[in-house]
């Protein structure tokens, strides 16, 4: 069986995709510092992996270190290649996500985000893997001046994490551009992910993420806040907050195996692609959706409009369905429904 490295694989985005890779066949090599994420998810993976008994479940290890440390990343891949299990593809997850923190410490993300993937992108190429997915996001388009927005859209981000994105994905070009007889490269730009697993077990850890919107109405839901801030109420939008399009947490991680699969059957390529559902959903729909599903009041105040926000995010992913195959499948109640279940099962400790 094949052995994807997933970097962040202990994440919100990155448990759900480690996940849906073992479902799949897929041995998976687990690379994170742990430092916005637990390892404790891990075992929550390999119960939910093993309950699919009538298919063949890949293998799961586990390496706690940090993307800059290249010493350490040469490790990682000499070990598996020596043990005859060697890395076939790499889906690159880990780095800094709060917009708040990037603008107040953008060192910290440049850092992170663009020196960490440089030097995976290097020792990826030193041990002849040539198979890339990205992790990079919406941010990257800025205010877009029009929706739903297209992968050819202008990109001009307006914060620090949104530039870093945008950086790493140029890094990404120019490796191709160095390797193009070789190098097949999958950059995913992810719109507002949300949900969690079906069963509960694992989803979105909010003391890792205060800045999320999805989080914080599972803390007022669980009335460990007496409040929702719902930042700005005069954006130029159908109710005046802000709009998105989220997708089910689950959907977006299937969207990486069909990268993958993808890559075995082309050639050498260099693709970027939405990762959205193409539905409009303002903060307000969010919340009487997840009051009406779940049977539970969100109390909410209104707040300034944050530094570095935009009032509308809505994607054209009919590029992927075309490319790769794939399109989203659950709608905005089974995110809030998913979602509530995540939080009612693993509140203690969060």
């Amino acid at each position: 069986m094949e052995n994807i490295l997933v970097t962040g694989g202990c994440g919100y985005i990155g448990s759900h995709v480690t996940l849906s890779l073992l479902k799949k066949g897929y041995n998976v090599s687990v690379f994170d510092s742990n430092i916005n994420s637990s390892r404790s998810i891990l075992k929550k993976i390999q119960i939910l992996s093993y309950a699919h008994k009538k298919i063949e479940i890949g293998k799961l290890s586990f390496y706690e270190g940090d993307i800059r440390n290249k010493l350490f990343l040469e490790k990682v891949f000499s070990e598996n290649s020596g043990k005859g299990k060697k890395i076939n593809a790499v889906i690159h997850l880990a780095g800094l996500k709060s917009v708040k923190e990037s603008i107040n410490f953008p060192e910290k993300y440049w850092d992170n985000n663009v020196n960490g993937s440089i030097n995976l992108f290097n020792t990826m190429l030193d041990h002849s893997c040539f198979n890339l997915v990205f992790s990079s996001s919406a941010t990257v388009y800025g205010h877009p001046k029009s929706t739903p927005i297209h992968e050819d859209f202008e990109t001009k981000p307006i914060n620090p994490y949104g530039l870093t994105k945008l950086k790493v994905e140029n890094v990404i070009k120019e490796k191709f551009c160095k390797n193009s007889n070789q190098l097949k490269a999958v950059i995913l730009r992810y719109f507002n992910p949300i949900g969690a697993h079906y069963s509960g077990m694992i989803g979105e850890q909010w003391k890792y993420c205060s800045d999320n919107l999805f989080p914080n109405i599972l803390k007022v839901a669980l009335r460990k806040k007496k409040f929702l801030k719902v930042y700005g109420q005069n954006w130029p939008t159908i109710d005046g907050t802000t709009v998105r399009d989220y997708i089910h947490v689950m959907d977006l991680a299937d969207g990486h195996v069909a990268a993958l699969n993808y890559m075995k059957e082309e050639k050498s390529h260099y693709l970027i692609l939405n990762l959205g559902t193409g539905q409009e959903t303002s903060i307000l729909e969010l919340i009487k959706n997840f009051e009406s599903i779940n049977k539970i009041d969100i109390p909410l105040k209104f707040m300034a409009p944050r530094e570095g926000d935009t009032p509308t995010l809505l994607a054209d992913s009919k590029l992927a369905r075309k490319i790769l195959n794939w399109h989203s499948t659950k709608n905005l109640s089974d995110m809030c429904k998913d979602g509530w279940k995540f939080a009612q099962q693993c509140s203690k400790g969060f």
